[in-house]
């Protein structure tokens, strides 16, 4: 049986509150039930689940990121708390084995971070990837396990964006250009 693991991206409060610093807003909202359930899923199978946070300093302006995006996910604030009900399903399973959370700081979550090792520690060959934004971090993320031998399963309904045609885009771009596969 081939061994998965499901890599939540950044499905904080900036990202997907009303209010966030850098919000997908309502079709971020609109996919928390899935994240939610997709998660469980994955702890109750005892699959490898990441938690892959997008963290930044407060006025670091020689951040790539800092000329494109107003701050965002500072460290230290509450932008970086996972987002509703995620929250709870992360409180209640995090001294599990199968549960890691991690800091990132570049749109992917393998830049700069031991990922890959974790990964292949655990004999990981199938990654399901859900949260935001499908275009970005999503998208970077799936390039770099295409990149690295993974087979790439992205949830359709479980991942959204602030633009809706980089989205669609980047839904096609992840079968005709990564083999992934879209459920």
């Amino acid at each position: 049986m081939t061994k998965r693991a499901l890599i939540n991206v950044d499905y904080t409060y900036d990202f997907v509150a009303p209010d966030g610093a850098l919000t997908c807003g309502e079709p971020g909202q609109a996919i928390e039930e899935r994240i939610v359930a997709i998660t469980k899923e994955f702890v109750e199978n005892n699959d490898y689940v990441v938690f892959a946070i997008d963290a930044h300093q407060e006025g670091d302006n020689l951040h790539p990121e800092s000329m494109l995006f107003p701050p965002h996910n500072i460290i230290g604030t509450s932008g970086r708390d996972l987002y509703g009900k995620l929250a709870d399903v992360y409180e209640g399973n995090k001294a599990k084995e199968n549960v890691y959370y991690f800091d990132k700081t570049r749109y992917s979550a393998f830049a700069g971070t031991d990922l890959e090792i974790k990964l292949r520690e655990r004999g990981i060959e199938e990654i399901h990837i859900i949260g935001v934004c499908t275009d970005i971090c999503v998208l970077h993320t799936a390039v770099d396990a295409y990149n690295k031998g993974f087979k790439i399963v992205v949830h359709q309904d479980a991942v959204a964006s602030f633009n809706q045609a980089g989205h669609k885009w980047a839904l096609g771009h992840f079968t005709d250009t990564l083999g992934a596969e879209v459920i």
